[in-house]
């Protein structure tokens, strides 16, 4: 098929589709799709195989079934599956070709579709099937809802006279505007003339939808402080109060899951507030400020980028920075959530081995299928790229001697790249340094390139913090580090498993294994819940026997405990910092230059 220029395809005959649900307890959604042929002998349709934000190729046409084809007079029309993801059809001459098929939706994910008899989470991804070559040309959506449900949530632009009917005016509108159907309870509010609201699955009189409204607002006011303007006409919270987790942003919407106790307690909700705030600040930076090779998108392979780390990276940063700044999170809550990511990152060994850019760029095949070894061959691009915004932040506020941040940074990109074009890793650099005022070749070579130790005693200094000092043992304390011995276990069965073995701890050093049960230490049983109370009993340096079950047979390993490391990575103010860098931390926290 010719592939129309973009303006042209709006004038085409769009793809048209009807969502049914007549057993939502099933988990199915009956699909029938009107797909224009333009009188081709046959057509090639698509599924996507990932959803953009989530780089996983996620294989969605497993969850295909019964696709049948016909012509408008109900002819049959042959179909062949022509690619994992493909079918070909042939039309008969026919310039229509009617579709029906069945997709599966039970995860639970932000990403995937979820059907069940209370409300149904509808990703374009993993349910719509599309004309190969066709992209560009509009694609409309009736929903009919089964009894008992009364909204159809979408930020797709309703077609006029219908209750149900959204337009999309290309494939990767469909894609990025997920549906909620069902009762949500719905909070709205209007920032800037522009309608928002928070739609809520499964509040159960537990959730708190009216404060969770006013203070995502607070959110949304900050974030357009930072950015200047708000890039969207509406805009929608789908908040999935269903005991599950994670975010995906899209251009005017977002969907997060969290638990019905999300608004109980204070660490919870700030956690919960920091989500929303990291997948609005998407908004911007990545579904319109975007690395050039993320768009226009290839739905059927990965498409790779070293930019991750400023996609996802610097979004975490701001995510809590703003939830800060708009003044619902305390200092020492923002510097807590910092003094983590940092700590984390520390005491990740693969912080040595994996570089961010290629920890971006191997997001497809490391970030969404982790092992046991991970965490001595990777790091995190959310975690590295989170410390890296700080500290390019404080690194340009002490060049400029607080005239300039990561801030003019963001903003000036997307006054460059907001585009179509995108942007490429040098362009991105050179936008920091024209900010900066100043080369920062060194930063990007050992912070996002190499994987030297990164320099906090600079950004520490610059904004007047320090890492907290170690306090002395108090009384009744035993003195002195703790043994320790490594690793990361869990309990099974009653059992105390090995889960991870990090390089560098003395567990590492006496060959425990993954999946080892470590049954003594010397000749005295390791009850499972007592580990840590057994390790109290030893000092660093002390060397002991530990008897583990592997694969059903006892060995026993020598090991040396070493020292539990200290908690040293405690971000908080500095109170001999001098005047400058006290304004520059004020600055900085309250969103000023």
């Amino acid at each position: 098929m010719t592939i129309p220029h973009v303006a042209e395809a709006q004038n085409l005959e769009p793809l048209r589709y009807s969502l049914g649900f007549p057993a939502p307890y099933t988990h199915y959604i009956e699909v029938s799709a009107s797909i224009p042929t333009g009188g081709a002998a046959s057509v090639e349709l698509m599924m996507a195989v990932w959803t953009p934000g989530s780089y996983l190729v996620r294989e969605y046409a497993r969850h295909v079934e019964a696709l049948v084809a016909r012509t408008p007079t109900g002819a049959g029309l042959a179909v062949e599956k022509s690619a994992k993801n493909r079918w070909r059809v042939q039309t008969g001459g026919a310039a229509t070709v009617n579709l029906t098929y069945r997709v599966y939706g039970r995860e639970m994910s932000v990403r995937t579709n979820w059907v069940d008899a209370d409300f149904a989470l509808v990703n374009g991804a993993p349910t719509f099937l599309t004309l190969v070559g066709g992209l560009s040309r509009p694609h409309e959506v009736e929903v009919v809802l089964p009894d008992g449900w009364t909204q159809a949530r979408t930020t797709l632009p309703a077609v006029a006279g219908s209750a149900h009917r959204f337009r999309a005016p290309d494939y990767d509108t469909l894609v990025d505007s997920p549906m909620v159907l069902g009762n949500p309870a719905v909070h709205e509010f209007v920032v800037d003339g522009k309608p928002h609201a928070l739609v809520n699955v499964g509040e159960a009189g537990v959730f708190d939808g009216a404060q969770a409204a006013r203070d995502l607002e607070k959110v949304v006011l900050e974030h357009r402080r930072m950015w200047g303007a708000l890039p969207y006409e509406r805009y929608l919270f789908f908040n999935m109060i269903t005991e599950a987790g994670g975010g995906l942003e899209h251009a005017s919407s977002s969907v997060l899951m969290t638990s019905r106790w999300a608004t109980r307690t204070r660490k919870a909700y700030v956690a919960w507030l920091q989500l929303a705030s990291h997948e609005f600040f998407h908004a911007w930076n990545v579904k319109r400020l975007r690395p050039a090779e993320l768009g226009p998108f290839d739905y059927e392979r990965e498409n790779a980028t070293r930019s991750l780390w400023v996609v996802e990276g610097i979004t975490d940063y701001y995510g809590d920075l703003a939830v800060h700044r708009a003044g619902l999170a305390d200092q020492k809550e923002y510097l807590g959530s910092l003094s983590e990511t940092v700590k984390t990152l520390q005491t990740t060994p693969g912080r040595q081995i994996q570089a961010v850019e290629m920890s971006s760029y191997d997001a497809w095949v490391r970030q969404y299928r982790p092992d046991e070894n991970s965490p001595n061959v990777a790091i995190s691009y959310y975690t590295k790229g989170y410390v890296l915004a700080w500290l390019l932040d404080a690194r340009i506020r002490d060049v400029t001697k607080g005239a300039k941040s990561l801030d003019d940074v963001m903003r000036t990109a997307y006054g460059l790249y907001s585009g179509t074009h995108g942007y490429t890793q040098q362009e991105f650099q050179a936008v920091a340094e024209q900010v900066a005022g100043a080369s920062l070749a060194d930063f990007w070579e050992q912070g996002v390139s190499g994987v030297a130790e990164l320099d906090y005693a600079r950004a520490l200094a610059a904004l007047g913090l320090r890492f907290k000092p170690l306090e002395p043992p108090k009384d009744g304390e035993k003195d002195g580090p703790k043994a320790h011995l490594g690793g990361v276990t869990r309990t099974e069965g009653g059992r105390l498993l090995v889960s991870q073995v990090h390089r560098g701890t003395p567990a590492y050093a006496a060959g425990l294994n993954v999946d080892d049960e470590i049954v003594g230490i010397d000749d005295f049983r390791v009850q499972a819940d007592q580990l840590s109370s057994m390790l109290e009993q030893y000092k660093p340096g002390d060397t002991v026997s530990i008897l583990v079950a592997r694969r059903g047979r006892f060995q026993r390993l020598g090991a040396t405990f070493g020292a539990a490391p200290a908690a040293i990575w405690t971000v908080e103010p500095d109170p001999v910092a001098p005047d400058l860098s006290k304004t520059l931390m004020t600055n900085w926290l309250s969103g000023r230059p």
